[in-house]
C-alpha cells in the first residue's frame, strides 16, 4: 500500500521513511520494518537521536536470524545521491560497517532479543555516534506505529528520498564511519550472557516503559554485573526445572490427584458402596467416605516473600557477587513456586520495592545494575522495615517472610529484630569477609540462617553448591507452607 497522499507532504512520515533508501539491511516483512520504528522512537526517549535507517539495520542484526536479515555484499548505487560531501563514498563506508556488525552481532542473533533489550544496545552503540553528530533530524521521531505505511514500501522509496533534503543523515553516517572503531569495539563487549539472562528471565514488560530502559542500560553499563551473569547462569539450570505446586480440590477440572475427605457423590470412591447402608450413611455424616480430588492450582501464594539484599560498600567484590546471584535464583525459585516475591535493596536505607507475581518477568535489569551509595545504618533500616510490615499486615493477610541477604556484621538493637520477627518469619543469608566469624546477638530470632564464609566464594563450585543448597532449602520451605493445614 503506498503512503496516503496526505501524509507525502508532512516531513514527520516522509524523512524517516524516504531514509531507508539508504538501508544495508534488507527484509521481506512489513511488520519487522514497524518494530524498527518502535525503536526508533524508544532511541529517541534516550535521548539517542539516529536515522531511522541506521536503528532498522543494526537492530536487526540482533533482533532476527541471519534467514530473515540479508546484508549484501557492497552498496548498491542510490542515484538519489549528489556528489555533496562525497555522499556515495559515505553510503558504501556505512554499508561495510554494517557487514563488520554484522559478525559480532552474531551470537546474540540466535537469541532473537526482545524489543527492550535491541534498544538499549542500540543506544550502547550508537550514542557515541550520535554524540559526535553536529545536527539532529529536522522531523520529530514520532512516526505512526501503522504496518499499512511500511507495507510495500520498496517502489515508493526513490521518490520518498529525493522529496526532502538528506544533509543530516548523511552527517550522521559520517560520524558513526568515523568513530567506526569505537563502535565495533562497543559491539564486541557487549556481555553475550548478560544478553542471554535478560532474555531468559525478563527484561521486566514494556509497560515499565523509559524506566525499564535505564535499568538495562544500567546493568550493561556495570563492570561488576558480568560476574553475578554468570554465576546465576550456573544456578539457574536447576532452578528453571521447578513446577509450581499443585493442591487437591473438588472441582471437576484437570485430572485426579489423590484421596480425600470432601468431594461430590461423582467421585466417590466406588469401594464405598460396598458398606452396609447404615454405616455408609454414618461414614458420610462423620466425614469418613473417601473420594478422589482433583489437581487444582492455588488461588493465590501462600505466602509474601520479602527478599532485602544489603548494598552498603561492605557488600562490594565477591560478596556483591554472591548476594545478587543468590537474590536473583532464589526469587526465580519462589516464582516457579507460585509465590509472590517483593524484592529491595538497603544500606543505610530502604530503597524502592520491586513486585514480581508470579510468572511475572523478574526485574533482573534493576537487580543487576542497581548501587548504593549512602553509607549503612542497619538500625534505621530494620526500623523502616518493621513500620512497613506493620502497614502491610494491617491490609494483607498472607503470612509475610522476609529473607535476608547481608554480611556478617549486621548489628542491629535486639528489640528492632524481634519487632520484624513478630510480623513475620525471618530468614538469614549471611556472607562473612576473609578471617570473619558471625557473632550477632539476635541470631536466635531468625527461624533459619545460613552462613557462607570467604574461601567458599571464592571457590566457583563451591560458591555454587552454598548457593544451590540455600535456594533448595527455601523452595522445601515454600511446599511445606503450602501442605500446612489452615
Amino acid at each position: 500500500m503506498p503512503v496516503p497522499a496526505a501524509l507525502e507532504s508532512d516531513p514527520a512520515v516522509v524523512g524517516p521513511l524516504g531514509g531507508l533508501r539508504l538501508a544495508a539491511v534488507h527484509v521481506d516483512s512489513p511488520m519487522l520494518r514497524l518494530r524498527a520504528v518502535r525503536w526508533w522512537r524508544d532511541l529517541a526517549r534516550l535521548g539517542v537521536h539516529a536515522p531511522l535507517f541506521v536503528v532498522h539495520d543494526i537492530g536487526l542484526l540482533y533482533a532476527v536470524p541471519p534467514a530473515q536479515a540479508h546484508v549484501p555484499a557492497g552498496a548498491p548505487p542510490v542515484p538519489e545521491l549528489t556528489r555533496a560531501q562525497n555522499a556515495p563514498e559515505l553510503v558504501a563506508s556505512y554499508h561495510t560497517l554494517v557487514a563488520d556488525l554484522a559478525e559480532g552481532a552474531a551470537p546474540a542473533q540466535r537469541m532473537r532479543l526482545g524489543d527492550d533489550l535491541v534498544v538499549v544496545v542500540l543506544a550502547r552503540i550508537l550514542d557515541a555516534a550520535g554524540a559526535a553528530a553536529t545536527t539532529r533530524p529536522p522531523w520529530p521521531e514520532t512516526l505512526p506505529l501503522d504496518a499499512e505505511l511500511t507495507r510495500d514500501l520498496e517502489p515508493q522509496l526513490p521518490r520518498l528520498f529525493a522529496s526532502l533534503p538528506r544533509q543530516t543523515e548523511l552527517a550522521f553516517l559520517d560520524a558513526l564511519v568515523r568513530n567506526r572503531l569505537r563502535v565495533l569495539t562497543l559491539v564486541d563487549a557487549l556481555d553475550v550472557d548478560t544478553l542471554r539472562l535478560l532474555g531468559m528471565l525478563g527484561p521486566e514488560t514494556a509497560a515499565a516503559g523509559a524506566l525499564a530502559h535505564v535499568d538495562l542500560l544500567a546493568a550493561l553499563s556495570n563492570p561488576a554485573s558480568n560476574a553475578v551473569v554468570h554465576f546465576s547462569l550456573e544456578l539457574l539450570p536447576s532452578v528453571l526445572e521447578t513446577h509450581r505446586a499443585r493442591v487437591s480440590g473438588t472441582h471437576a477440572v484437570h485430572g485426579y490427584g489423590g484421596i480425600g475427605r470432601r468431594g461430590t457423590i461423582d467421585s466417590m470412591v466406588l469401594t464405598e458402596l460396598a458398606w452396609h447402608d447404615d454405616e455408609l450413611a454414618r461414614r458420610m455424616l462423620d466425614g469418613e467416605t473417601l473420594y478422589y480430588t482433583r489437581e487444582q492450582a492455588p488461588d493465590e501464594a501462600a505466602r509474601l516473600h520479602y527478599v532485602i539484599i544489603d548494598a552498603s560498600a561492605s557488600m562490594r567484590g565477591d560478596r556483591e557477587v554472591f548476594a545478587r546471584g543468590l537474590a536473583i535464583a532464589l526469587c526465580k525459585k519462589l516464582q516457579l513456586g507460585g509465590e509472590e516475591v517483593w524484592m529491595r535493596f538497603f544500606d543505610s536505607r530502604l530503597y524502592e520495592v520491586h513486585r514480581a507475581r508470579a510468572r511475572a518477568p523478574l526485574p533482573v535489569s534493576w537487580l543487576l545494575g542497581f548501587r548504593g551509595e549512602r553509607g549503612r545504618n542497619p538500625a534505621r533500616v530494620f526500623a523502616q522495615l518493621s513500620t512497613e510490615l506493620a502497614l502491610l499486615r494491617s491490609r494483607d493477610p498472607r503470612d509475610l517472610a522476609v529473607h535476608l541477604i547481608t554480611h556478617g556484621a549486621l548489628h542491629v538493637p535486639r528489640a528492632l529484630v524481634q519487632e520484624v520477627r513478630r510480623l513475620s518469619h525471618l530468614l538469614g543469608v549471611f556472607i562473612l569477609p576473609s578471617g570473619g566469624t558471625l557473632d550477632l546477638e539476635w541470631l536466635d530470632l531468625l527461624e533459619s540462617y545460613a552462613v557462607v564464609d570467604h574461601p567458599t566464594i571464592e571457590q566457583s563450585a563451591a560458591r555454587a553448591r552454598a548457593a544451590s543448597k540455600i535456594v533448595a532449602e527455601a523452595g522445601a520451605r515454600t511446599i511445606d507452607a503450602r501442605r500446612r493445614p489452615g
